[in-house]
């Protein structure tokens, strides 16, 4: 429970306390929005990388050689935990924003956060709002910046990573549409940091694998017809090895 309150605290501390900050990031975004994002992701990185070590969470990283340095990519992986985020951001190269549900606008300062770090807002209810955000995926990877897509919509609760939830088809259309690669990435271990015993918050090694890029023009007719399943079956091999790591480790 320690680690959980000391967590909580710094996330509420960080958001108030910074708000000078974010008030300067935002000026400096009306007159480069470039220099604002970077600066508002390295503030953001450092906060995330600051939490995992405050939750005990030791990262390993894997396959990073084998994302594209000269392209932006819509980057797609299984979900577990609210700590995915942490381990993505606090890892992946270069500028890059996660699609988050609608209903995250509702915290202020957080929401603001967020903008400054390229996230879209996605309504899942609303389909005519959902591909607006599409829209401004496809803008936003077409513009140097990179995406990340959770394609099962929620959280998975099965009783291991391997129980994903399946691949909404529609997800991919940010790459589809850009003709940039999608980078599959798989995540184990976030959800013994937190879901499996909330409220408590307990250490635990996690590993996150970026895998190889996926050129979705270059797959066979077939394949492209279901690119949103193909990806899991890529994603899921991925965490396979990886458990059966995990299970040396016990």
């Amino acid at each position: 429970m320690i680690r959980f309150i000391l967590v909580a605290l710094s996330v509420i501390l960080f958001l108030i306390v910074s708000i000078p900050l974010l008030a300067f990031e935002c000026l400096l975004g009306k007159k480069d929005p470039d220099k604002m994002r970077r600066q508002s992701l390295a503030v953001i990185r450092f906060m995330f990388r600051y939490l995992l070590a405050l939750a005990g969470v030791k990262v390993i990283v894997r396959g990073k050689e084998r994302i594209p340095e000269n392209t932006s990519v819509l980057y797609v992986g299984n979900h577990r935990s609210y700590f995915d985020i942490l381990v993505g951001y606090s890892t992946v190269p270069g500028l890059t924003g996660f699609v988050a549900k609608k209903e995250m606008t509702r915290y202020p300062l957080l929401r603001d956060w967020m903008r400054n770090v390229n996230c879209l807002f996605l309504d899942r209810k609303n389909m005519k709002e959902g591909l607006k955000t599409i829209l401004e995926g496809i803008e936003k990877v077409e513009s140097g910046i990179s995406v990340w897509i959770f394609p099962e919509g929620t959280r998975g609760r099965g009783e291991t990573e391997l129980d994903m939830l399946e691949f909404k088809e529609g997800s991919l259309k940010i790459a589809e549409k850009s003709g940039h690669p999608v980078v599959p990435v798989a995540i184990t271990g976030t959800a013994d940091v937190f879901e499996k015993h909330i409220p408590f918050i307990r250490p635990a090694r996690v590993i996150i694998e970026y895998g190889y890029p996926i050129d979705l023009k270059a797959l066979e007719p077939a394949l492209r017809k279901r690119a949103g399943g193909h990806t899991r079956d890529v994603i899921r091999e991925m965490l396979e090895k990886q458990l059966e790591e995990r299970e040396t480790w016990k």
